[in-house]
């Protein structure tokens, strides 16, 4: 069976079904065996989805002046990288060998920078459901990952690491007191304004992320995409998302506990 390394550049031609018969089903054997390799596939499989989902948007949306502009950059860094002087390419046709490799990378960096970039700037400044849709992906992506890595962090640590990374002395629920909830961990994960805090809980055996978006406020909204709830509101200028698929009363019950704790 191949090494994960080998098939980490196959995973979104495969996902595309773009590969070769043979190709496609060494991959197919080896994610069935790498569970890994398997999340790798499963959240470019949920990108893909939302990305042909979102088409429309993508569309009727245009994409803002900065990003037209660094794509123009890019552009122009892409046709200055493959322009050698006409002595250079008399020598052993270089040119011509280093504009046919770099040529599509640069192409593929363009055109990823532009459909991403028009997806996050839409989902930030535009809708919040695009929004919701972009952190329920997370909640799922990360969900998935502690799964495999089977990883779990302290209150503590948890803390430390929010202090660190958005300088944010939050103080995480008392979980002994309630029995029905606990804590998982926590990682930064992206988004279109930048970075946003991810607290991680088990609630009545279902898996609940809290999003922290720093300076950021936004209306008080409940959401409701791909099967999950995501419930938005600010304090000061931090907005809060709980993303969960549960029945609104559960989630009642886990916001208030958020809400009378973290600020």
């Amino acid at each position: 069976m191949p090494d994960c390394s080998r098939i980490d550049a196959l995973v979104t031609p495969f996902v595309d079904g773009e590969l070769p018969e043979p190709q496609q089903q060494t991959v197919a054997d080896h994610i069935a065996a790498c569970p890994p390799c398997r999340a790798k596939v499963s959240a470019e499989r949920a990108i893909r989805t939302l990305l042909h989902a979102r088409r429309p948007d993508l569309h009727s949306a245009p994409a803002p002046a900065d990003l037209r502009a660094r794509c123009a950059k890019l552009a122009q860094a892409r046709r200055s990288v493959v322009s050698f002087p006409a002595s250079t390419a008399r020598q052993g046709g270089m040119v011509s060998a280093w504009r046919a490799r770099l040529a599509p990378f640069a192409l593929a960096a363009t055109l990823l920078l532009a459909v991403a970039g028009a997806f996050v700037y839409q989902a930030t400044r535009s809708s919040s459901r695009l929004l919701a849709a972009e952190l329920a992906m997370d909640h799922e992506k990360c969900f998935r990952l502690n799964h495999i890595l089977s990883t779990a962090r302290t209150p503590d640590a948890v803390q430390a690491s929010m202090a660190s990374w958005f300088d944010w002395n939050v103080q995480l629920p008392d979980t002994a007191t309630h029995d029905d909830v606990s804590l998982v961990g926590s990682r930064p994960c992206l988004y279109g304004e930048g970075k946003v805090a991810h607290i991680m809980f088990m609630h009545q055996g279902q898996p609940v992320s809290l999003f922290m978006l720093p300076r950021e406020t936004r209306q008080e909204q409940v959401v409701t995409v791909f099967g999950h709830q995501a419930r938005m509101w600010s304090e000061g200028d931090r907005t809060f998302v709980l993303v969960a698929k549960q029945t609104a009363p559960e989630l009642d019950r886990m916001v208030a506990l958020v809400r009378t704790t973290i600020r």
